[in-house]
């Protein structure tokens, strides 16, 4: 199987071409791309495809195997590789999601997309779409007991589910050992990432996150997105947001009035391999 390893300020995905390739039993082949020791090394796995709805479509299976609705970083580097790679000329292209059709804007320099900008859509706050179980319709710092500890939690959905926790100090946050216990809380039914985020000023915060089915990830698109959105409501920030991950930085602004998220941050290349299955 021929495919290439991307990365979107560090949370990274083998990304294969499916107009050529065709992946059977795509779950599988997630957890075996993605270990970082007898494998290609990733946080899962991104198939690129036709699509009747969009330009293209995007498949993605975390490490774990489990299949993910959306990826915020990985849908850049998906539109990075379809101009780089030649399957299409457009600088504004559509890309079909579990969670929807995604609009996206590429700044090309030198025939090369360093940077994407994706309309990310309306985020959610009902708790019964979240998916979320609590006794209330919307979770906006509320009380969440996670392994005998108690959390103000605010839930938001960017086409999967975010636990966004606002903590005074998150570098030396142990986030192995909690992240577990709100991924997997009897709370959301379909697991949930967890953001731990310190605000640092009114258009600032930084950000780790531990994603259901891969960890703690360098980065996190959705979830930063779903950040800005919850420091927003908070009324810790303005509605256009520097989020620093990680792996880097992400420019997230929140439309109130159309009520849709913008995403903005790069997309890069890291190599071309072929893997026997």
């Amino acid at each position: 199987m021929k495919f290439t390893k991307m990365h979107g300020i560090g949370n990274d995905y083998v990304y294969v071409n499916c107009f050529q390739e065709k992946v059977e039993n795509p779950s599988e082949v997630a957890v075996k791309v993605s270990d970082r020791h007898f494998g290609i090394g990733s946080d899962g796995l991104i198939l690129i495809k036709p699509s009747e709805k969009a330009d293209f479509e995007m498949e993605m299976y975390n490490a774990d195997g489990s299949q993910g609705a959306m990826c915020g970083n990985g849908i850049r580097c998906v539109a990075k590789y379809v101009y780089d790679y030649g399957l299409t000329d457009k600088t504004s292209i559509s890309v079909d999601t579990k969670s929807g059709v995604k609009h996206l804007e590429l700044t090309v320099e030198d025939g090369k997309v360093i940077q994407v900008r994706v309309n990310m859509g309306s985020p959610e706050l009902l708790t019964e779409k979240i998916p979320m179980i609590y006794p209330m319709k919307q979770v906006i710092s509320q009380p969440l007991n996670v392994n005998e500890q108690i959390y103000e939690v605010t839930a938001v959905s960017m086409g999967n589910p975010h636990a966004v926790v606002y903590l005074d100090d998150v570098k030396n946050l142990k986030i192995d050992e909690v992240g577990p216990f709100f991924e997997k809380h009897r709370a959301f039914p379909e697991s949930v990432n967890t953001e731990f985020v310190r605000v640092i000023d009114r258009s600032t915060v930084e950000m780790r996150v531990w994603e259901r089915g891969s960890g703690e990830t360098l980065a996190c698109g959705t979830g930063a997105c779903a950040v800005a959105v919850a420091s927003v409501l908070n009324g810790y920030t303005d509605e256009q947001v520097t989020v620093k991950l990680l792996g880097g930085d992400l420019k997230i602004s929140w439309d109130r009035k159309d009520n849709l998220v913008y995403m903005t941050g790069p997309a890069a290349v890291v190599f071309d391999g072929e893997i026997q299955l």
